[in-house]
């Protein structure tokens, strides 16, 4: 077994093996005795097998260490550091894992990660065709609490490529994370680029000054890392960037900006500085802007003051290139209207109108809300004419479905009170017929009612969305769905997403065999992040859900599943 202590003066190595590995990589973990093993596993089951890990312990108080001496007193390959305290981020474990690594191609992989099995083979293929300061590819995202995978920034890897420089796609800032990429140990030598200690995001700092410093590196669209995400996790075991709640959070997030802003201009790079800005506004306050809506007053206070200062140094450009919804928001946080923050970032990403528009019949424009705005700044950003809310086609209109009321009804069902505002004015005068839809499996539920008048530009109803009458698959149905609203004007059928109250108590009801052969649980509860969608979700619940419904789907095939909806046709 080969470990390593260190001090905060000086590191204690371990002695050399005969054969230097082509890669280091270096696993970083903090109370992680659970998943280190995972992780550890898929660097073992790598194509390329001359390498070396480096397990690098930020202090762990749990079973950690043990697990660790465990996994290094199996394969010789594997070293064993533990920091003399806890360092509270990721810079330091990586950056004394630094200090020992042997190869002259370094990685660095999260304990709760793992690494593809033909990273490493990938990524050293890549600098071994060409000197290369680094080499990167593509990030899978993994949902924990579904299994769903995507690709992380999709657009920068498609494709293979070499580039001398960011200054050849800038878009890259995008892709920030260290993590992707395996660096030459003489690149970050020759420049003494190290992690940043003492701050969180240092990932955007250490790779904004990595892009801006390397003269090659090439970009491989083969999978390379495995991230794991977790974005419903409670706040203690909550990544750094899923504790948005916290406002030490955003503090953090804006002093690497500053950072980064400091380092472009110290390096001759300030014509990189708004595709930066853009990088932050589009991708850092978006993340934000989405649970703008469940935020208190006073919360929203303190943000705007974190936020707006550094808002206020960032090139108009930037703000430009960004779609007006999320200019809409930043304009009216930087004006401190925060209950318009709650209502404009609601519709962000989903095509939801404001309540509410003013034309201003002097100069033509149509405005955000309920006021011409005052300032020149605010009329700029919130002028929404380019939009052409009276004139678009009326499946892509710009309506407003909001649920103002919930209460539970018989059985499993439910009552809602439902408000349709139209600010263009595109729906007829007089009552509307609305429709609920509902597709828990195959078959959907379909929900008629009437939206009343209630002013121009706002519609009112009350329909009864019974849960039991959604007729499930014959193996059951877990999962969630969120019901939309369905309009029909002159032919033409719009669609939108139905706002739920932003807090309220969950409703959950058992909802009987059916269709299927199994009873459910269903919960209904406000989305829980941005836009706060009504959400339902499903979970087969009693003896036939463990015995039956496995069985089910195993032998459910396309023939099965057509003789079950022809006999349920028959029987109804």
């Amino acid at each position: 077994m080969r470990t390593a202590t260190t001090s905060p003066a000086t590191g204690t190595l371990p002695p050399l093996s005969p054969s230097t590995p082509d890669v280091t990589v270096t696993v970083i973990v903090y109370n992680d005795a659970e998943r280190l093993p995972r992780a550890v596993a898929s660097v073992l089951r790598q194509t390329h097998a001359n390498i070396e890990i480096v397990i690098s312990d930020d202090h762990s108080t749990d079973a950690t260490e043990e697990v660790a001496r465990e996994l290094a007193a199996h394969d010789p390959r594997i070293v064993y550091l533990r920091l003399p305290e806890n360092s509270g981020g990721c810079s330091a474990p990586r950056n004394r894992a630094l200090e020992i690594a042997r190869a002259p191609y370094l990685m660095f992989l999260d304990s709760d990660d793992e690494l593809p099995e033909r990273a490493v083979e990938t990524l050293l293929a890549a600098h071994r065709e060409r000197d290369l300061d680094f080499a990167m590819g593509a990030v899978h995202r993994v949902r924990v609490d579904g299994g769903r995978r995507t690709t992380w920034m999709p657009h920068l890897v498609a494709e293979r490529r070499t580039l001398d420089g960011i200054e050849a796609d800038p878009r890259l800032f995008f892709e920030h994370l260290s993590t992707s990429k395996m660096y030459a140990r003489a690149f970050l030598d020759r420049h003494g680029l190290r992690f940043p200690e003492g701050i969180h995001y240092e990932d955007q700092l250490f790779s904004a000054q990595a892009y801006c410093l390397a003269k090659t590196f090439t970009v491989v669209p083969e999978p390379v890392y495995r991230w794991y995400i977790a974005p419903y996790a409670t706040s203690d075991t909550a990544s750094i960037s899923n504790q948005r709640h916290k406002l030490s959070n955003v503090r953090d997030r804006v002093h690497v900006q500053r950072l980064i802003d400091a380092f472009l201009a110290e390096s001759g790079h300030e014509g990189l500085r708004e595709d930066k800005d853009f990088k932050f506004l589009k991708h850092d306050f978006r993340m934000y802007a989405g649970d703008l809506p469940y935020r208190d007053d006073a919360w929203l206070t303190s943000f705007a003051d974190l936020v707006n200062p550094y808002l206020d140094t960032l090139s108009e450009g930037a703000y430009a290139r960004l779609p007006r919804s999320e200019r809409v928001v930043l304009r009216l946080l930087r004006d401190r209207r925060l209950s318009d923050v709650r209502t404009a970032a609601r519709g962000l990403g989903h095509d939801v109108a404001p309540r509410r528009v003013t034309p201003d019949e002097e100069n033509g424009r149509v405005y955000w809300g309920e006021r011409v705005p005052e300032s020149p700044q605010a009329r700029r950003e919130l002028d929404l004419t380019d939009l052409e809310l009276d004139a678009r086609p009326f499946f892509t209109a710009l309506l407003r479905h909001e649920i103002t009321r919930i209460t539970r009804g018989p059985g499993a069902s439910v009552d809602l009170t439902v408000r349709t505002y139209d600010p263009a004015r595109r729906l007829p005068v007089g009552p509307q017929r609305a429709v609920l839809h509902l597709s828990p499996g195959r078959r959907r539920l379909t929900v008629a009612f009437r939206l009343s008048p209630v002013r121009p530009g706002l519609f009112e109803g009350r329909v009864r969305l019974d849960l039991a009458a959604a007729r499930l698959p014959v193996h059951g149905f877990e999962g969630t769905r969120h019901p939309v609203l369905r309009l029909r004007h002159r032919g033409r059928t719009h669609t939108g997403i139905l706002l739920a109250p932003l807090a309220f108590p969950p409703l959950t009801a058992r909802v009987p065999y059916r269709a299927g052969l199994t009873p459910h649980r269903v919960t209904l509860r406000p989305e829980g992040h941005n836009p706060g969608r009504l959400q339902i979700t499903w979970q087969p619940v009693g003896a036939t859900a463990a015995v039956l419904r496995p069985a089910a789907r195993r032998l459910s095939t396309p023939r099965t599943r057509r003789a079950a909806r022809l006999a349920a046709n028959i029987l109804h």
